[in-house]
Parts: C-alpha cells; sequence; structure tokens
C-alpha cells in the first residue's frame, strides 16, 4: 500500500500530468496521420524525455503509444485510409459503416472499446505479469511458426466471401515479404540488381499505397466531387455504444484477452493481435455473413484487442527486458537511461515505480474518452471539405508517411505502386486483407520455421513435439479441416433431401 500510495504521488506531480496531456495530443495527432505510426510517434518523443524525471518520462510515453493506436481509426473509419498499422485489420468494416451512415456509432465504438481494451490490458498487466512473461518466454521457434501459421490460416476468414481470390491475395503478400536480403540465408531475393529492395519492401510505405492512394487514385478516375458519404451523421458519437457493448460484451472481452495475450509475445505487436481478434470474431460469429458490410461485431472485437496488446506488451518488457513490440523496445532504452532497468529487480529495488506505470496506463486510457471525442469532433469535419481539396491534401500527407518510414524517395515510388495495385486488386475482386496481413507475418512465418528446421536437423515432426506448439498445430488443423467438414455435411444434406 505504502508503495501505492508513493506511486500516485509520483503520478499527480504537475509536470507528470502535464506531460501526459501534451504527449497525449501529440499521439493523437501523429496516430490520425496516415503512415505516421505509432513507433514514429515514440521515436519522436525520445529526445523530449531527456530533460523529464523518470515518471514523468514514461507516463508521456504511454500516453503518447495509447492514443496514437486509437487515434488510427479515425481516418480508417472516415476515409478508409488507417492511420497506424494496428487499425488496418477492420478499415474496411468502419468505412463501410460510414458509407452506411453510421459513422458515429463507429467512431463512439472506436474509443470507447479502445479505452476498455487499455484498461484490461493494465489489469492483466498488474495482476499476471510474472505469469504471462513466463510463457511468452517459453515461446522459441517452434511455437512462433505455428503463431504465424494461425495468423495465416485467419486469411481465409478474412476473404470468406472469395476463398480463391483470398488465397491468391494472401499468396501476393507472402511473396512481397520474401523481397530483399533479411531472410535467414542472407542472401538477396527478387531485387533484380535493384540496391533501394536489397532493404526488402517497407510495410508501412506499402499499406498507405494500398489503402490511402488506392482510395485517391479511386477518386481521381471517377467523375464525382463529392464523398460518397451521407453528410447528415448526427453529433452524439456514444449514442448506441452502450447497446453494443450489451450484444457483444463477449466479443469485447475476447478481443481483450486475445489482445492481451497476444501482445504478450515478443515481437507480435498490435497489429497482428488486430488482425487474429478480427479473424477470430468472423470466424465464430452467428453472422458472418454481415462482415464486409458495416458491422460493428468484428470491430468491437478488434479494436479492443489492439489497445489490449498495448499493456500486454509491457509485461515481457518490464519482467524480463524483452520487447513485446516495436514501440515498448523504444520504451525499454528510455527506461535503461532513466535507471529503471527492466527485469525482476525493477519489482523489488523501485515498487513505486511500477505502481506509478501501471497508474499512468489507467489515466492515459481514461483520458482516450475525452481527448479521441474531441479529435472526431475535429476529423468529422472532413466530411464536409470538397474531395477536389481534400485528395490532394491527403495525398500530402502519405507522401510525408511514405518518406519518413525509408527515408528515401524509393519509399514514395513503393507507395505510389502498391496504389495502384491496390486499385487494380478491387476492381477484380480481390481483398487486400489477406496480402496485408501476409506482409506482416511472412518474415515471422519464415524466421521461425528454417530455425526450427535448423534445431532439428530438417525433422518435421520437431515442429510439434513441445507442448505449446502441438496445441497451436492442433488448433491450426482444426481450422483447416472445418471447410471440409462443412462441406461434407452440406453434401449430405442435399443428398438426404434428394433422396426423400
Amino acid at each position: 500500500m505504502d508503495a501505492l500510495l508513493q506511486g500516485a504521488q509520483l503520478v499527480l506531480q504537475p509536470q507528470t500530468l502535464i506531460a501526459i496531456f501534451l504527449a497525449s495530443i501529440f499521439g493523437l495527432l501523429v496516430g490520425a496521420i496516415p503512415g505516421l505510426t505509432a513507433t514514429m510517434a515514440m521515436a519522436l518523443l525520445v529526445p523530449v524525455t531527456f530533460f523529464l524525471e523518470p515518471i514523468t518520462a514514461v507516463g508521456a510515453m504511454v500516453a503518447c503509444s495509447a492514443m496514437a493506436i486509437f487515434a488510427g481509426d479515425v481516418p480508417g473509419t472516415l476515409m478508409r485510409m488507417p492511420g497506424t498499422p494496428a487499425s488496418a485489420a477492420y478499415t474496411d468494416e468502419a468505412y463501410a459503416m460510414t458509407r452506411n451512415g453510421q459513422a458515429s456509432l463507429a467512431l463512439g465504438a472506436n474509443v470507447v472499446f479502445s479505452a476498455i481494451g487499455g484498461i484490461f490490458g493494465t489489469i492483466v498487466l498488474m495482476v499476471a505479469a510474472p505469469a504471462l512473461a513466463e510463457l511468452a518466454v517459453k515461446f522459441s521457434s517452434f511455437e512462433y511458426f505455428w503463431l504465424a501459421m494461425l495468423g495465416i490460416t485467419c486469411a481465409a476468414f478474412i476473404a470468406a466471401a472469395d476463398p480463391l481470390k483470398g488465397v491468391v491475395s494472401l499468396c501476393l503478400g507472402l511473396l512481397v515479404a520474401t523481397v530483399g536480403i533479411n531472410n535467414p540465408a542472407g542472401q538477396p531475393r527478387f531485387t533484380f540488381g535493384s540496391t533501394d529492395l536489397v532493404g526488402g519492401i517497407d510495410f508501412i510505405a506499402a499499406m498507405i499505397g494500398l489503402f490511402a492512394i488506392a482510395e485517391v487514385l479511386r477518386f481521381a478516375g471517377s467523375a464525382r466531387t463529392e464523398l460518397a458519404v451521407p453528410q447528415a451523421q448526427g453529433g452524439r458519437i456514444f449514442a448506441g455504444v452502450g447497446a453494443l457493448a450489451a450484444r457483444y460484451w463477449p466479443q469485447a472481452l475476447r478481443g481483450n484477452a486475445v489482445g492481451t495475450v497476444i501482445g504478450s509475445l515478443p515481437g507480435a505487436g498490435a497489429d497482428v493481435a488486430a488482425w487474429i481478434a478480427y479473424s477470430v470474431s468472423r470466424r465464430f460469429s452467428r453472422t458472418p455473413k454481415k462482415f464486409g458490410t458495416g458491422h460493428p461485431e468484428g470491430i468491437v472485437e478488434s479494436t479492443s484487442a489492439n489497445n489490449a496488446a498495448l499493456g500486454g506488451a509491457w509485461i515481457p518488457s518490464l519482467v524480463f527486458g524483452i520487447p513485446g513490440d516495436t514501440i515498448t523496445a523504444v520504451v525499454i532504452g528510455v527506461l535503461y537511461m532513466k535507471g529503471l532497468n527492466p527485469g525482476p529487480t525493477l519489482f523489488l529495488n523501485h515498487p513505486e515505480s511500477m505502481y506509478a506505470i501501471f497508474l499512468v496506463f489507467i489515466v492515459a486510457n481514461l483520458l482516450m474518452i475525452p481527448f479521441g471525442w474531441a479529435l472526431i469532433k475535429a476529423a468529422r469535419r472532413i466530411l464536409s471539405v470538397p474531395q477536389g481539396i481534400l485528395m490532394p491534401l491527403i495525398l500530402l500527407f502519405c507522401t510525408v508517411g511514405a518518406f519518413a518510414a525509408t527515408n528515401s524517395l524509393f519509399g514514395v515510388v513503393t507507395m505510389l505502386a502498391f496504389g495502384v495495385l491496390g486499385l487494380l486488386m478491387e476492381r477484380h475482386g480481390f481483398p487486400v486483407a489477406p496480402a496485408v496481413l501476409a506482409m506482416v507475418l511472412g518474415p515471422l512465418l519464415e524466421e521461425s520455421f528454417v530455425n526450427s528446421m535448423i534445431k532439428t536437423d530438417g525433422e518435421l515432426l520437431g515442429l510439434v513435439q513441445r507442448p505449446i506448439a502441438a496445441g497451436l498445430a492442433a488448433v491450426c488443423v482444426v481450422l483447416w479441416l472445418l471447410p471440409l467438414v462443412k462441406s461434407l455435411r452440406r453434401r449430405d444434406g442435399a443428398h438426404a433431401t434428394a433422396l426423400g
């Protein structure tokens, strides 16, 4: 209790509260601009932390990351342009709600369930950090292979309307993930003699192209001059969110759990958590055919997951000094710089600092609701801006984001190329989401498989000899067999009907 009171005193210091306030605004602004990711916001904030006290610095970074992850939902919902990779999983769903005149409900769900997910992840961080971190450390290349395979399998459910085209899109994303020298063998692949391709195709630039630039090109090739979205959206963004919470509370709870567990796995992060949560939501939904038409169920689950993953990612970071994602990788450097060396001794030597970090998480997620409301109110005015003015501005922001992601003009070229590709894919009915998911998980899948084969001297059965790996493998096999079982049942039913 003494440590808790001391932690509360550290958080309630005026300089800490001011830092949290300003960092929240900064995170909202960066996260809402397509291409400027939450990780980039954290990196830009690091120089400022040199002049802050330890808890003040950590508080600013926690608030910045939480706000940036949520803020990416706003442009994704209003314009189908995710601000951060963590928002890409449900961008199409949220934008479909906007086209259906439900932008207020989609945005309200984003901010409320994001805050709830963040608080859930914080509670788990406080209660079960050592236990979950111990589980996360047990994940080796075998478990990561099946985890990546599980995520790849989820792509089939994302593209359930046309599985064949979904598989083609998935293979395209996997092909993109193989480009460059960042592979276990260290050999250049598909570079065609280009030095720019040696480093691979940057995911951020590709994602901006597939979503944002494709939308700009679609507008440029059409005759419309106004946004094809109903303008009378209403002003009460929280109206109807209570009904969603009452109806979809199991999905929100499941998304929180999935996000926390995935986030606690080193290297997974909020974007992987969101993809898996959205896929799980669609797989177990009673109305899977509504997904893709503006159905809030998947949004509730996935937006809960990506914010819960933030708290989960701090579990291995604080307990073992192993970054859970790129955001906590930046934070670990700041912790070392401030003398709060991550590890088990941090809980023993600085318990008040640990409680202060937990309280900062809660404060940041509570602030997300009023701050998110203000951002949504400001951003919704975008709907009234003429498209002839808005689209060039979006193109400008996207170009800045793509250039910042690679620090070269090649990032801009990549963005434009994938914009054309995204436009062609959608015109011919190929879903973009499986390709994006494959680009995220492709490197993890290949690296973990090769490392596993090295450990077992090429013995494939070694992939299922560890208990956790065997469990994940069993889940994958069940998911693979489900379509076959359903097909056989339909065939037997049709045969019985014909005989009757």
